[in-house]
């Protein structure tokens, strides 16, 4: 009855408080109820919390039941559907992974659900090893504590295309949340092997291809040990696996940040658990000074995302951007498999694949090592679509055989090899570990080693100008921002001259001296590239997992000044856009 009383008090303040105190009441309601939380290629990503537009029990298992209609209609009914599910560090994440688990049993869907939290390139792995149907990982990667997410993976092991998302959210639509989500209890489930807990046999097979990645893996063998790097998994899921890979490939003297070692989706020694902010590395950081480090590894909640921080020429630590070390690692793996005569078959016809708001200075390195460079949209399922098609080619007899060689974005993601389809931190951390200690031997830091490489291919600096806007007043204060450019093109950018103009949402790029039109052969996307003068680029879209509008700054010159200063210009432009 106090519920009863509750209601009936709350509406009798909505009858008679005045109209500020009856808007705030409305907003409480509003914000929880407003929306349903979008569901997309990337899945659902939400604060935690009660309502349509939270991430919560009912929402995940109304997910999974529309993941259950979606597989079952697409998929052949005398064939077993199996589905891996993991799970990382966050509140409520191995809650939500067992509400999954039984929605899909509920189906006759066989669910191989991990023991612990794992990181999410391993359930990318998972879905391919134990030919899965489609993987779920419970994750919000980087966000916010009070976040969490839902995301689905394909039988490939890449996450879920455009196509596959709109088939599961019309499924989601037609299921009543409460009544139309199929149950089955936990226990009864794993009884009857509609359930199977899995653990060290993947871990093991995961490990084994990572290892497969290592460039030169005698160096760490012979010389890891005297090696010292300072590693934090930030709270998250990559303690375990980055440690023991490291361990493994010969790097033994590995000090953790004992203070970020252990899972805790509070993550309280942060404001944000994101190796893309610098304050992520400062505990780190003391204990890299104390035990005189070389390097310092850093990786997200979901282990997909890694940053770095090396020691500059004046001995102080700095963080290296997620450009910096895909350009580092674009090199390295090039150069260390560089044959003049084409005779290796790992470089042979070899690709590097990138996001579209990815640095353009691979392009000299891919040059320089005959590589082909490929561009794809933002999101790093786009990369592991090309390793499909790569690999469909090559079993179809096509005359064009191109190898995956490595694929990165800015957003500090980075995969070479093509065991997993997402972005691989592990493998990653070891790749930079490997790196940094082969560079060491030739009297560089990984500092020491990016200045000669702009003095090899030109200067570039890149920067990401990131703008929350929460609650329904900030979607629609995006979209209103993207179509106030999208209508009136502006003649420069930041002083430089717009050349051309991309919409990705309608597949057209424009040249604004001749006025040529060309279709983009790329999926729709709402995204505006300008093409500024001498090779820069001005490039603005909402996110796809958060309530932001995102602008890439990316600028090339002749000297470092010169492109920090035509960056400090392009965020001047983007501040007037009038985001509120």
């Amino acid at each position: 009855m106090l519920e009863l009383d509750l209601l009936k008090e709350y509406q009798n303040w909505l009858d008679h408080a005045d109209a500020e105190t009856q808007a705030e009441l409305l907003s409480i309601i509003n914000e929880r109820f407003y929306r349903t939380l979008e569901f997309g290629t990337g899945g659902l990503r939400g604060a935690i919390g009660a309502g349509t537009n939270r991430i919560n029990k009912y929402v995940v298992g109304q997910a999974t039941q529309g993941l259950a209609n979606q597989l079952i209609k697409t998929n052949d009914i005398n064939k077993p559907l199996r589905v891996a599910i993991a799970y990382d560090s966050r509140n409520l994440s191995p809650e939500f992974a067992r509400t999954a688990a039984t929605v899909l049993a509920a189906n006759n869907i066989k669910a191989y659900l991990f023991e612990s939290l794992r990181p999410t390139p391993e359930l990318s792995f998972a879905v391919r090893h134990l030919r899965c149907a489609a993987g779920i990982v419970i994750t919000a990667s980087h966000n916010p504590a009070k976040d969490n997410g839902y995301k689905v993976y394909g039988s490939d092991g890449s996450q879920i295309n455009p196509e596959t998302a709109d088939m599961i959210l019309s499924e989601i639509n037609h299921t009543d949340i409460f009544h139309g989500v199929k149950q089955i209890d936990f226990d009864t489930a794993v009884h009857k092997n509609r359930i199977e807990m899995i653990g060290k046999k993947i871990d093991d097979a995961y490990i084994r291809c990572v290892k497969e990645q290592s460039v030169n893996p005698l160096l760490a063998f012979n010389k890891g040990k005297d090696y010292t790097l300072v590693y934090t998994p930030l709270h998250g899921s990559g303690n375990l696996p980055v440690r023991r890979v490291l361990k493994e490939i010969g790097f033994t003297n590995v000090i953790v940040t004992p203070e970020q070692e252990l899972p805790d989706g509070d993550f309280p020694t942060v404001k944000s658990p994101n190796p893309e902010d610098k304050a992520a590395f400062d505990l780190a950081v003391k204990y890299a000074v104390k035990h005189n480090a070389d390097l310092i590894i850093g990786t997200d909640p979901d282990c997909d995302r890694v940053g770095v921080a090396v020691k500059n020429t004046n001995g102080d630590y700095v963080t290296l951007t997620g450009n910096q070390v895909g350009v580092l690692l674009t090199e390295y793996i090039a150069s260390q498999n560089y044959d003049k005569n084409n005779k290796n078959d790992k470089i042979k016809n070899g690709v590097i694949v990138k996001t579209i708001v990815t640095t353009d200075m691979v392009r000299g390195i891919c040059r320089k090592y005959g590589l082909e460079i490929e561009e794809v949209l933002t999101g790093f399922k786009f990369i592991g679509e090309k390793i499909k098609e790569y690999e469909q080619n090559q079993l179809n007899g096509q005359n064009e055989n191109k190898n995956f060689v490595f694929g990165f974005e800015e957003s500090y993601g980075y995969l070479k090899g093509t065991y997993t389809r997402d972005k691989d931190a592990v493998a990653a951390s070891m790749l930079i570990a490997e790196m940094a200690l082969y560079y060491q031997t030739q009297g560089l830091t990984l500092f020491d080693q990016m200045q000669k490489l702009y003095e090899e291919y030109g200067y570039y600096k890149e920067d990401l100008v990131s703008v929350a806007m929460e609650g329904e007043s900030g979607l629609e204060n995006i979209k209103e921002i993207m179509n106030k450019m999208r209508v009136a093109i502006p003649e420069t950018i930041g002083g430089l001259k717009v050349l051309a103009v991309r919409d990705y949402k309608i597949s057209r790029r424009t040249d604004m001296i001749s006025g040529d039109v060309r279709e983009i052969f790329l999926p729709e996307s709402d995204v505006l590239y300008f093409e500024l003068d001498g090779g820069n680029h001005f490039i603005m879209r909402p996110s796809g997992t958060e309530p932001k509008i995102k602008f890439y700054l990316m600028c090339k010159g002749e000297s470092h000044q010169e492109v920090g200063e035509k960056i400090e210009g392009l965020k001047k432009f983007a501040s007037s856009l009038g985001y509120k």
